[in-house]
């Protein structure tokens, strides 16, 4: 069975990159915990601080879904919102074949 995996790029508001990606790192730190979590990675575009890259890598795609229910999560996507330039363009969902750290 294909695990499930998810890509998305973030834009933020001039000059609040880093913020976002704090409030990102800390999503990461809860998805630790996570049912189904192997890999939750928040990255910056090295071009433009305002770019943030989030690649997660799932057992199933229902894991995923139930990470949004984590204590903490809520709060942290409300934290987010107010600093994007614009709405999320929904991930791009990706059939993870295997490779380093997806075991």
């Amino acid at each position: 069975m294909s695990k499930y995996g998810l890509t998305a790029d973030l834009i933020a508001k001039p000059g609040k990159g880093k913020e976002l990606a704090k409030i990102l790192l800390k999503a990461a730190e809860l998805m630790r915990s996570a049912k189904g979590a192997i890999v939750y990675i928040v990255s910056q575009d090295p071009e433009n601080d305002d770019l943030i890259w989030v690649y997660e890598v799932w057992k199933s795609k229902k894991d995923h879904g139930n990470s949004l229910s984590i204590d903490g999560v809520s709060e942290l996507v409300g934290q987010a919102m107010p600093l994007l330039a614009e709405p999320p363009r929904g991930g791009r969902e990706l059939k993870v074949l295997g490779g380093l750290g997806t075991e």
